[in-house]
């Protein structure tokens, strides 16, 4: 994987970088095989209502462990991205599975997540998130929608919104006209690297098709956080050999 100088201009611009082909079938396939037997997402998975009743579930964790996941949040194609794009040396912070399943995952509201960051006493928003694709991600099955340019807004406040956390959506509907909105189709290992400001959503799962994804949540090293259990890890984040995903067990060659 190559990020040009004019993919990182794009970036910059737009908030978000879609690049794809990042991981390919056989490094897809050892992911989904741990969603769905793997201890880690069965042990972390928790669930908030969206404004239906629909429940949006997810799995979170903050530390780099002997996994798969850990695998592909210090794969080269991901880390090296990541400091290109942030321009500075970065952090693990945390990563998450997102599990909106077929006929049943619910909806996202509007949100930055720098408007959870924040509270949780960041200081600055040099902070981006990388987003794989583990399903086909379709208008049909709820993919991830971005208002382009957004994160050059800056913070807006959020707040309780349903049973989640939202930015004020009186102010959303204020501005969401000024953006491009754009519904990010992804195919299975695409990644969609997306600054901390950037307004996102997404619709419920209404198709007979899952749409599960892992996000891995990186901090610029030098990015103080203002609290005294710190949730990220003050280290450079490691990189591991770029076939580690691939060697972690028995992967069927498709």
């Amino acid at each position: 994987m190559s990020l040009t100088p004019e993919l990182v201009s794009d970036f910059h611009r737009d908030g978000f970088l879609l690049v794809r082909d990042v991981f390919g079938q056989n490094e897809v396939a050892a992911m989904l095989d741990a969603v769905e037997g793997g201890d880690r997402v069965g042990e972390t998975t928790k669930a908030s209502q969206d404004g239906t009743g629909r429940a949006s579930k997810l799995a979170i964790w903050h530390d780099l462990g002997d996994d798969i996941w850990s695998d592909v949040s210090t794969n080269p194609r991901i880390v090296n991205g990541v400091r290109i794009l942030l321009g500075e040396e970065v952090a693990f912070f945390h990563g998450k599975v997102m599990l909106k399943e077929a006929r049943e995952g619910g909806a996202w509201e509007w949100h930055q997540d720098y408007g959870y960051w924040y509270n949780q006493g960041f200081v600055f928003p040099r902070m981006i998130s990388a987003f794989v694709a583990l399903d086909p991600a379709t208008k049909e099955n709820g993919c991830l929608q971005v208002l382009r340019g957004s994160h050059l807004m800056g913070r807006l406040d959020h707040m309780q919104v349903g049973k989640q956390t939202g930015a004020d959506p009186e102010r959303v509907a204020q501005v969401i006209d000024f953006f491009d909105r754009v519904h990010v189709e992804m195919n299975p290992g695409d990644v969609l690297f997306f600054h901390c400001n950037l307004f996102h959503a997404s619709d419920a799962n209404v198709s007979d098709v899952h749409r599960r994804s892992f996000i891995m949540c990186y901090n610029a090293l030098n990015n103080p956080q203002l609290r005294d259990k710190k949730t990220f890890e003050e280290r450079p984040c490691p990189v591991s050999a770029d076939d580690a995903i691939l060697k972690r067990g028995q992967v069927v060659v498709v």
